[in-house]
């Protein structure tokens, strides 16, 4: 599907429902990461019903115990187009029997994207069609890719605001997080510069809402991309080694801790929603 106007077009691909192309008509420049799978073969999929990974890629639901992947199964599935306009796509995507085998409950996961002037609101609603609560976190996960040519160090990230952000890092072999080890990003002018070192231990992981707002910015202060996402409780910054791209993810939750064996309702900062009741969440990619 593609929607688009005088200024940006966006290509959604049905699996996934995930944003496959970005296009700066203004400027002549692709935005999103074009999915080289020399470094990475996906450009901005949908997390859930995990973020990041669960502790061995286990998780215990009312006493039985799942097998559960990487960012969930949503990005690997078909979303149904519903709806389809000049400047807004819907997708939906429905429980199965084959989505049951990691994660027991009915549910509806509604994205739809629509664009107005060079901005693209994404917006997740999950819908609990079970009749028990269901837990989940869920996430965005989009690739910026540089100016053709640029690499790390030819651009900053600019965090308006903000003099310093608290982020932890990931356990190596699992995939989980490290939380009793705090590191600081200390900021100049609101900024940092990117580098490939920033990136040696994988992702960097901010909790307790810091980052509402950030920029991928040229060395000289012109902005790329940016996006806005209000209240999103965590938020993770990843890249490859050389990879001519940056990964900008609002999360609502994250992946587990380091350890973490207990029932997946109690996990910290997991969403629950009542039966026949909804969750609703929404932020911004604006195109500099």
């Amino acid at each position: 599907m593609i929607i688009e106007n005088d200024l940006i077009l966006v290509e959604v691909n049905e699996l996934g429902a995930e944003i496959t192309r970005i296009y700066d008509k203004e400027n002549k420049t692709e935005i999103l990461w074009d999915g080289n799978p020399k470094f990475w073969k996906r450009h901005s999929p949908i997390l859930f019903p995990n973020v990041g990974k669960n502790f061995r890629n286990k998780v215990l639901i009312n006493g039985k115990i799942y097998e559960t992947s990487q960012h969930g199964f949503a990005r690997d599935n078909v979303f149904k187009s519903v709806e389809s306009s000049e400047n807004k796509g819907v997708f939906k995507l429905e429980a199965t029997e084959e989505t049951k085998k990691a994660y027991p409950f009915d549910f509806i996961l509604t994205i739809s994207y629509e664009i107005k002037d060079k901005d693209i609101h994404v917006n997740w609603k999950v819908e609990n069609t079970d009749s028990v609560t269901i837990p989940f976190t869920i996430g965005g996960h989009p690739a910026f890719m540089f100016k053709e040519g640029d690499v790390k160090t030819d651009y900053v990230l600019k965090f308006p605001g903000k003099k310093q952000l608290d982020y932890i890092l990931l356990d190596k072999e699992t995939g989980t997080a490290l939380p009793d080890k705090v590191y600081q990003l200390e900021l100049e002018d609101e900024t940092c510069p990117l580098n490939d070192e920033m990136f040696e231990n994988d992702a960097l992981v901010f909790d307790n809402t810091q980052i509402e707002e950030v920029w991928l910015c040229y060395k000289d202060g012109r902005k790329r991309v940016g996006m806005l996402a209000k209240d999103f409780p965590n938020y993770g910054i990843w890249s490859v080694k050389d990879a001519p791209f940056v990964c900008l993810e609002p999360w609502v939750g994250r992946c587990d801790n380091y350890g973490f064996d207990k029932e997946l309702a109690t996990k910290p900062g997991i969403n629950l929603v009542e039966p026949k009741e909804k969750f609703q969440k929404e932020y911004t990619i604006k195109i500099g």
